[in-house]
C-alpha cells in the first residue's frame, strides 16, 4: 500500500503541523480548532473562506497563517474599484525593449489574503478562478504559473450584503473549506485584552516552516491511506446530498475530492497514516456546507444548509473500518 514520502527531515508531519499551530496560538486565543481547520486546509493544498461578523479576527488570523510560512504573501484589499489586472498583472510596453512586458498582480505569492473578497464586482472575484483551480494565470494569451505552495484565504462578512456581491458558486466551489471564527470565551477573552492591547502581536510572529517544507507536508498528505469503505461513504453522502428535496444542488465531484483531500490531512495532523470515518464526519460540515444550495421551499421554511447536511449525515450508516487497516 501507498505511504507517506518518508523524507520529512528530522521532523514528523505531527511535530511540524504542531509547530504552525503553537505559532499562530501565539495571536489567535482560545481557537485552536479553527486554527487547526485552517492549516489543515494548507496543508491539503487548499484554499480557505472565513466568513464571520467583523471583529473577530478574520484578518488577523489569516495574517497569522502567512507570518508563519517563510515564503512570499500579499493582501489585496478587494473593494469595487478593483480591477481584474490589479489581481492577476497585465502587460506593460516597455519602450526600451521594444516588447510587452508582464507585470505580475497581487496573486503572485506563496499567500494570498483577498480581504472582504465580496466587496469586489463578480468581474474581479473572477480573476481568481483559474489561479485557485489551476495554480496559474493567463493574461494576453500566456500562460504563468503561480509559485508553491499556492492559498487563497479570503475573508466575508455574512451580515453585511449592502455594496457587496454574492460569490458566485463556481468559486465557493473552489474553496476547499469555509470556517467561522465566533467569538471567544471569556478566559480568551482576557488573553486578548492582555496581548491586543498595547500593539499587534502579529507583527512579531517569526515563520517556523519554509515555503518549501509546506510543500513537502502537502505531497506527503496524498499517501494517506483511505480506506476503499470510506471512499465509498463520501461517494454515499454526495449522491445522498444530490438526491435531498430539500437542496437544489448537491456536492459535485470536486466536493467529494476535496473531503477526501481533507481528511487526509487531518489524519496527518493527528500523527495518523491512515483516515477514520471521525475525521470525515468532523470535516464534511467545512468542506461540504458552502457547496449545497437550498431549494426554494426549504428557503421558505427557514431551513439552512447546515440542517440538512446533518440530516443527511445522520441517515447515511458509518462504516466499520478497523483502525489501520490496510496498513
Amino acid at each position: 500500500m501507498a505511504r507517506r514520502p518518508a523524507a520529512l527531515s528530522a521532523a514528523t508531519f505531527e511535530e511540524r503541523f504542531d509547530a504552525l499551530v503553537t505559532n499562530v496560538e501565539r495571536v489567535i486565543q482560545g481557537k485552536k480548532d479553527v486554527i487547526t481547520l485552517a492549516l489543515t486546509c494548507l496543508v491539503a493544498d487548499g484554499h480557505l473562506l472565513i466568513e464571520d461578523v467583523p471583529g473577530v479576527g478574520k484578518t488577523m488570523l489569516a495574517k497569522a497563517i502567512a507570518r508563519s510560512i517563510d515564503g512570499t504573501w500579499h493582501r489585496i484589499q478587494f473593494t469595487p474599484d478593483l480591477l481584474p489586472s490589479d489581481v492577476t498583472g497585465v502587460s506593460v510596453w516597455n519602450r526600451g525593449s521594444n516588447e510587452f512586458e508582464f507585470r505580475a498582480g497581487g496573486v503572485f505569492a506563496n499567500i494570498v489574503l483577498a480581504d472582504e473578497v465580496n466587496r469586489a464586482s463578480p468581474k474581479t472575484q473572477s480573476a481568481l478562478l483559474e489561479a485557485m483551480e489551476e495554480r496559474q494565470v493567463t493574461v494576453d494569451v500566456v500562460t504563468h504559473p503561480l509559485p508553491r505552495p499556492f492559498m487563497v484565504i479570503a475573508t466575508q462578512n455574512p451580515i453585511e450584503y449592502e455594496g457587496t456581491y454574492p460569490l458566485p458558486e463556481a468559486q465557493l466551489d473552489r474553496f476547499l473549506m469555509r470556517i467561522q471564527m465566533g467569538y471567544p470565551d471569556r478566559t480568551a477573552g482576557i488573553d486578548i485584552l492582555e496581548t491586543h492591547g498595547v500593539e499587534e502581536p502579529v507583527d512579531d510572529l517569526s515563520p517556523v516552516l519554509t515555503a518549501a517544507a509546506v510543500v513537502s507536508l502537502a505531497e506527503a498528505v496524498t499517501s494517506v491511506y483511505v480506506a476503499p469503505s470510506l471512499k465509498g461513504y463520501i461517494i454515499d453522502l454526495a449522491e445522498a446530498t444530490r438526491l435531498e428535496r430539500d437542496l437544489a444542488l448537491g456536492v459535485s465531484p470536486r466536493g467529494a475530492l476535496a473531503l477526501q483531500r481533507a481528511a487526509r490531512a487531518y489524519a496527518a495532523s493527528a500523527g495518523r497514516d491512515y483516515v477514520i470515518p471521525d475525521d470525515i464526519k468532523l470535516l464534511a460540515g467545512s468542506v461540504l456546507e458552502h457547496r449545497l444550495i437550498l431549494s426554494p421551499e426549504a428557503q421558505l421554511r427557514g431551513g439552512s444548509a447546515r440542517d440538512t447536511l446533518q440530516t443527511v449525515l445522520a441517515r447515511i450508516p458509518v462504516p466499520s473500518v478497523r483502525a489501520g487497516a490496510g496498513q
